[in-house]
């Protein structure tokens, strides 16, 4: 049978109540409001309210002040949904206070972290340091652990299997081979062969790659559940150097493509979402700002306008003036 559900037709089977509904949209335990044919549903009804042909429904949660996307046009990696189009890192913050505070403020929902030794036991002081999982616990965030300071294939795929066995088996791995300590350019080569061992191994791998359309084309071919092609160099903060490269590569890809690194301020941000990325990721940008947490809010709505500009559709550019008031007419 047929139905309406947030102003969309939505079929589903006879019988079917609200809670088995909610399921099947993929609501799981997020907590929504539901309105039906005008009337609020309560929720220790939804399991025995059962969904009529022609019914219309409105199904409603909070988000962040001035976040303004709707469920339609979310990002969605790996088969997640996510409202942030803004992945955030957490190194090279003064402390774990103001990483944290910074991640809150970005709004982000997807945070990124390098996988280290521990500090021995034996070392009172190192035990009592609150952990990086205390400021980002995994209940709250989708944790994204990096492959960051490898220089090899196999080094890369061993750091993502510690991951898995530290997070309790989680997939979802962003990967980064570096070929020089300098540029901090992916070594393509053994990017490559780290992907394509960690995609048979049932990982979900979001890649750091060269701004190359070729070889984003071989990661997506591997498998890899997105793209994030380098802005400028790691750290560098110089913004988007190759525009066209990285278009190129957002107009072909069928996964996400995600920049990753070099973006240096808010207008970088917006300019890459203005491209039709599907997100960015950054880290020194927000860090290295003389206001941490003052740049992660400018940095969250940044990629909110980007994006609305691009769905909007830019004005076409002109050479010449064309006056916004009509000429005809005047009164001298």
């Amino acid at each position: 049978m047929q139905i309406e559900v947030n102003g969309e037709s939505q079929a589903c089977d006879k019988g079917t109540t609200i809670e088995q509904l909610l399921d099947t949209l993929g609501y799981g335990a997020r907590r929504v409001a539901v309105e039906r044919n005008g009337d609020i549903v309560p929720r220790q009804e939804y399991p025995q309210t059962v969904v009529d042909p022609g019914d219309r429904l409105e199904i409603v949660h909070a988000i962040g002040g001035g976040q303004a996307m709707s469920e339609a046009d979310s990002l969605t990696i790996a088969g997640r949904r996510f409202e942030s189009r803004l992945l955030v890192g957490t190194g090279k913050y003064a402390d774990l206070d103001q990483a944290e505070a910074a991640i809150t403020a970005s709004g982000a929902e997807i945070v990124t972290l390098a996988i280290r030794r521990t500090p021995a036991l034996s070392d009172p002081e190192a035990a009592a340091k609150r952990n990086l999982l205390d400021v980002i616990p995994p209940e709250k965030y989708t944790l994204l652990p990096n492959t960051a300071g490898c220089y090899s294939a196999d080094e890369a795929v061993r750091t993502c299997r510690m991951a898995r066995e530290l997070l309790d088996g989680h997939n979802l791995v962003k990967l980064e081979v570096l070929g020089d300590e300098k540029t901090l350019y992916p070594d393509m080569p053994e990017t490559l062969t780290a992907a394509r061992q960690l995609v048979e191994d049932g990982f979900e791998v979001m890649v750091y790659t060269s701004d190359d359309p070729i070889a984003a084309r071989r990661l997506e071919d591997i498998g890899c559940v997105a793209i994030m092609p380098l802005a400028g160099p790691i750290g560098s903060g110089l913004g988007i150097q190759n525009r066209y490269n990285v278009i190129e590569i957002v107009e072909n890809a069928n996964v996400p493509v995600l920049v990753d690194a070099g973006v240096g301020t808010a207008s970088d941000a917006s300019i890459a979402m203005e491209m039709g990325c599907d997100g960015v990721l950054m880290n020194s940008a927000i860090a290295h700002a003389n206001k941490p947490i003052l740049m992660a809010q400018a940095m969250r709505h940044a990629v909110i306008a980007g994006r609305q500009a691009f769905l909007a559709g830019r004005m076409p550019r002109r050479r010449y003036a064309s006056a916004s008031s009509p000429m005809s007419d005047l009164p001298f």
